[in-house]
């Protein structure tokens, strides 16, 4: 778990995504990192599963696609629903790209992301921002629009407890503030 990064608010995931897809004095554009990026903050999966991605990688399975991936770090298989709208983003940045189905999405390294996003958010005086942030907005999103369902959010992580979830996504630390704010009773 990497206990350095935030979770990226939305004006923060915006500005850096918009950012990069713009470049800035001494940093060309990178739609590419931009994208993989995107794909981290509504998938919820490690940039380092995200560079191997296919198109093939995911299947449309019904009346809906599903991606099926040995994750990296973790060596577990996870199997999970892809939304529709996600899939066609996916797929028409390969065509834009010209990349088939069996190639690589993004042909570029785990460390080629993270350079150009330090790059981008040392621009934008952020701190804290790493990859692994846009996984924890992941988190965080979903946590907060399940109506802070601790139990869903560490099966998509795919976390061995909701401590480990809770840790990550840093609800603990939020909640125990709230309870000493709402405790106050001042006479």
């Amino acid at each position: 778990m990497n206990k350095k990064t935030l979770a990226l608010t939305v004006e923060q995931y915006t500005e850096i995504i918009e950012t990069m897809r713009a470049g800035f004095a001494g940093c060309r554009p990178n739609i590419r990192i931009a994208t993989a990026l995107v794909i981290e903050a509504n998938l919820g999966i490690r940039i380092s599963d995200i560079v191997g991605l296919t198109l093939n990688s995911i299947v449309k399975d019904g009346d809906r696609y599903r991606l099926d991936i040995v994750e990296q770090k973790t060596g577990k298989q996870r199997t999970f629903t892809v939304p529709a709208v996600i899939y066609n983003y996916i797929k028409i940045y390969a065509l834009e790209n010209g990349i088939k189905p069996h190639e690589v999405i993004f042909p570029i390294t785990e460390r080629a992301v993270q350079k150009q996003l330090k790059l981008v958010v040392d621009y934008l005086g952020m701190v804290g921002i790493g990859t692994h942030s846009f996984r924890k907005f992941y988190a965080t999103r979903i946590y907060n629009d399940s109506g802070h369902d601790i139990a869903l959010v560490q099966q998509l992580l795919q976390h061995s407890s909701p401590v480990t979830t809770q840790a990550y996504i840093g609800i603990q630390s939020k909640q125990l503030e709230q309870a000493i704010e709402q405790h106050t009773c001042l006479i």
